[in-house]
Order: structure tokens, then sequence, then C-alpha cells
């Protein structure tokens, strides 16, 4: 069971030689039209959101929507083939959202020790703290989410990001 998580620029060819069976493309409205295409289009999850973590004028801010389409979406991986996660620049939307899966396969695990294995596997992820709080607080995890992800700090600067792996298990 096995979490991909990408830049754009480089989706297109995780698709095409790690064959996830779900992806979940996280950019800007104005980008989507950029998104790579899934081997199974009934199984791609697009969500328009801005990276941002406070209102912007005409930015779309991460909602608790957006986190229950993740963990909805989520929910129907049977972990077979690999999920890929991707936006823009493979560090902070696509890493929140690998994070808030694996808390959410893995509901009595330590949050920090994915945390960790989150930094290990991508010293650049920075995962977006507005997304992680919206997922501790639909998900209940009592603010435990966030201290793991303020726990490993912010990532190494990297822009964009290099496609990296993590397990959904912990």
């Amino acid at each position: 069971m096995t979490i991909i998580v990408s830049p754009l620029r480089d989706a297109p060819t995780v698709i095409k030689w790690k064959k996830p069976s779900h992806v979940i493309t996280l950019l800007e409205a104005g980008l989507m039209s950029q998104a790579p295409r899934a081997l199974y289009p009934d199984r791609h999850l697009k969500l328009a959101v801005h990276d941002i973590w406070e209102q912007v004028a005409g930015e779309t801010l991460p909602d608790t929507g957006l986190v229950n389409k993740v963990l909805d979406f989520s929910r129907t991986w049977d972990g077979r083939a690999p999920m890929l996660v991707h936006c823009w620049a493979g560090v902070s939307r696509s890493t929140a959202s690998a994070f808030i899966v694996a808390c959410d396969r893995n509901p009595t695990a330590d949050e920090a020790v994915i945390a960790r294995a989150l930094r290990k596997a991508s010293p650049g992820a920075t995962p977006n703290p507005l997304i992680v709080q919206l997922a501790d607080d639909v998900m209940g995890r009592g603010g435990r989410m966030v201290e793991a992800v303020r726990g490993i700090g912010k990532g190494a600067y990297v822009y964009p990001g290099a496609p990296f792996e993590m397990a959904s298990r912990y």
C-alpha cells in the first residue's frame, strides 16, 4: 500500500511507470486543464484549490469539504496498486493530503510516526497547515496531526519537489 507524491511535471511519468489505481490532483482551477490523464478516469479526484492557509482575495482556500472529498475518495482505494497525490510543486497540498490519507488508514497510529515517515521520504515536504488542521478536526484527532506536522518543521527548500513514496500503513 504505497502513496506516491509528485509535482505536476512528473505526474505523467509516475502514472506511466507506477500505474496508480487512484489519483488525487490538487491544483488551482486555472491549471486544472494541465492535470495528467489517469489510467482510470473514474478514479481521478480533481480538486481546485490554491496552496494558501489564510484567505486571499480571488483564491480558493482549503475547507472541510476538500478534506471530506479526499477522505471519501481515499476510502475507495483498496491499496493493491499505488495511489498518486500531486499538486503543482509536490511540496504542500499533496504532502498534506498524503499525510491525512495515511492518518485515516491508521486510526490508532501515532501521528508523529507518520509525519516522521513523510519527512524521511521527502526532506522538502511542507504539508499545508490549514489542510492538516481541517483534517485533524474532521477526523477528531484532538490536535495530534497538527502537532505531528509542526514537529517535523518546515521542509528544506525545493521547488518543485521530486516524486517520493511513503507507506500507507503504520
